[in-house]
């Protein structure tokens, strides 16, 4: 198995590229700026420059590599078209060229709460509108994929029990990178995780269960 990840130098991305180092899984990194890239992700990992809306750097990040893990997201900015652009248009024009490529799983790190149009998120100009748009996409495409909903991201990293539950029954809560970029990664070793929605809290007072418990559990 080879991935490749998008979104790799974002908070979430860089964990996902240490935790499948961790693994001993080969990685590549797509980044945008590889001086930036070398300083922060693990010196195992391949990096290539790239973004999810060049359909060009897609098609060479995704050669010879058997699976996909996108943690893209529009940054704040005064752009309206943000979000439409990268959580949208850049999810599908992945999507499109995973499946042309014979990627065998696409593992997309989305949010919470994206089936609440009413939601503040959708302030920062239909943030979560668009998230969901692009996980109905890949939903549809024929392509095997895992679409993980975490809640409020930490950056403190504590290993903490994870809640995980199917689409739309959790609302609040929070959960640290680590762990989310955990899920991400078991998700491609776990078959009960393919081609569900799996929405993620930590809770300190939860229960320790293994991955293949909580992914059956979806």
């Amino acid at each position: 198995m080879k991935a490749v990840v998008f979104g790799a130098t974002g908070e979430t991305g860089r964990r996902i590229v240490k935790a499948l180092v961790d693994r001993n899984i080969p990685v590549r990194a797509v980044v945008r700026d590889l001086a930036t890239a070398r300083s922060i992700l693990p010196a195992a990992a391949e990096l290539v420059q790239g973004n999810v809306l060049d359909r060009a750097s897609i098609t060479a990040a995704l050669a010879g590599c058997d699976v996909v893990l996108c943690a893209t997201g529009a940054r704040p900015s005064f752009d309206f078209t943000g979000p439409l652009q990268v959580d949208y248009f850049g999810t599908k024009n992945l999507t499109d060229l995973a499946k042309a490529a014979g990627i065998q799983q696409l593992v997309l790190v989305s949010s919470l709460c994206v089936s609440r149009l009413l939601h503040p998120l959708n302030l920062f100009w239909l943030i979560l509108f668009w998230k969901q748009q692009a996980e109905n996409y890949l939903k549809a495409s024929g392509l095997t994929y895992t679409i993980v909903r975490p809640g409020g991201l930490k950056n403190d990293d504590r290993d903490t029990p994870v809640v995980m539950e199917s689409a739309d029954r959790l609302f609040e809560g929070s959960i640290p990178r680590s762990q989310v970029a955990a899920v991400c990664v078991e998700a491609l070793f776990e078959p009960a995780a393919r081609n569900k929605i799996v929405e993620i809290v930590a809770r300190d007072d939860a229960p320790a269960r293994s991955w293949s418990a909580l992914f059956a559990s979806v």
